[in-house]
């Protein structure tokens, strides 16, 4: 018998809702309206396609995604070589996202207390990086998320009180289509939402919520309902933020805290602006912790580590992803809010490598027996791979300038 409950899925939610996903959906929707609906619809779909193989890959196979990936090749040439990809991609790309949650949470405490942005990312930069290294983050964690979590409900609220007709917000969600100049928005929705670093996630904890080996089948069966549940209402927060800024369009202002915070005066009143910043800080700070950890546990698990926090070498590596991502944001110069785009968008750059992997493991009859991909699993998981990278390579041949 399957039972309903919520585990590793909510996690993965979790960390997909952070100032990224507020910034760019925000973005997407004062700068174009609905027609970017459909990004969100492709990538919580492709996201509950690929956390189910990783999920799959944790309980058929007995071991993280990581590890499974060491196991499934043999040519030591061919796996040094892919072990030294995913860390690099694993890196990099938690480097780039780091770089976003920081700023994320900078300009919630910029709202908040009026501190510089640049000093706040320091600030927090070495605060996450204290709680890290003592360990001591789980309680403060639990209150950050609270927060996002309440701020995500207001925005599922305030969206359905203020969206506009029916027929518009299909036709965005329907039909695909990406106008003039918002292909980096687009990139950057599905940057935010298929998170390269939530397969490792959820490989993991998954085995850890499922480790009876006699009842695989009913097993996959309830992390698979807990995966489709989570990301779908992940999916509704991004999309109610999305609509909640629709009414922005055309009216020429900056996508702000101020400006975004004041679309939830309909519900919250005057304090609409201090709650958003609030819960655009708690989404920062929590992701900020999430980041470097899950960064550290995946690349560990390429080189066949233990996955113990308290080693030197697993510090090294969260302590890269959250120095490099400080000095991301610090240095970056420009708008805040165009930096976290492109950051969202770099991870989608990144993302086809990890997802190749992912498709190969998940086919292997030796790691996943009966559990292994079906055709139909196939063509979709090949679909989400082909339609980000054709969407990576035309905007890295613009930035090029091999296109207009």
């Amino acid at each position: 018998m399957t039972r309903f409950r919520l585990g590793p899925g909510l996690l993965v939610s979790a960390a997909f809702i952070g100032p990224g996903t507020i910034v760019t959906a925000s973005t997407a929707g004062a700068g174009y309206g609905a027609a970017l609906l459909w990004t969100i619809v492709f990538s919580v779909a492709a996201t509950i396609v690929l956390q189910d193989m990783a999920a799959r890959v944790g309980i058929a196979g007995g071991q993280g995604l990581a590890e499974s990936i060491r196991a499934g090749i043999a040519s030591p040439l061919l796996k040094g070589a892919v072990i030294l990809l995913i860390a690099v991609t694993i890196l990099l790309g938690n480097a780039a996202f780091q770089a976003g949650n920081l700023l994320g949470a900078s300009l919630g405490f910029n709202a908040l207390t009026g501190l510089d942005p640049g000093v706040a990312i320091l600030l927090l930069g070495v605060v996450a990086g204290g709680l890290l290294l003592t360990g001591r983050y789980k309680t403060i964690q639990n209150v950050l998320v609270a927060l996002v979590v309440v701020m995500g409900v207001t925005f599922c609220v305030v969206a359905v009180m203020t969206a506009p007709s029916l027929g518009e917000l299909a036709a965005g969600a329907l039909v695909p289509s990406v106008p003039p100049g918002s292909l980096l928005i687009v990139l950057a929705l599905i940057g935010t939402t298929v998170v390269s670093y939530n397969l490792f996630l959820h490989a993991s904890t998954a085995l850890e919520q499922w480790p009876d080996a006699g009842r695989k089948d009913a097993n996959v069966k309830e992390a698979r309902l807990d995966t489709f549940v989570s990301v779908t209402l992940g999916g509704l927060v991004t999309a109610s933020v999305l609509i909640t800024a629709i009414p922005l369009q055309g009216l020429g202002v900056e996508v702000s805290a101020a400006t975004v915070g004041q679309r939830l005066e309909p519900l919250l009143g005057p304090a609409a602006p201090v709650l958003f910043a609030a819960g655009l800080f708690a989404a920062g700070l929590t992701s900020s912790i999430t980041a470097p950890l899950a960064a550290a546990y995946a690349v560990s698990g390429a080189f066949g580590w233990p996955p113990d926090l308290r080693s030197a070498r697993l510090r090294l590596l969260g302590g890269f992803v959250l120095v490099t991502g400080v000095l991301f944001g610090v240095f970056a110069g420009g708008s805040p809010y165009r930096v976290i785009v492109l950051a969202q968008a770099a991870n989608a750059l990144f993302l086809p490598v990890v997802l190749v992997l992912l498709l190969v493991i998940a086919n292997r009859t030796e790691i996943m027996g009966r559990f292994r991909n079906t055709r139909l699993t196939n063509a979709l998981g090949v679909l989400v791979v082909l339609v980000i990278a054709a969407l990576s390579v035309v905007q890295l041949a613009r930035i090029s300038g091999i296109v207009e």
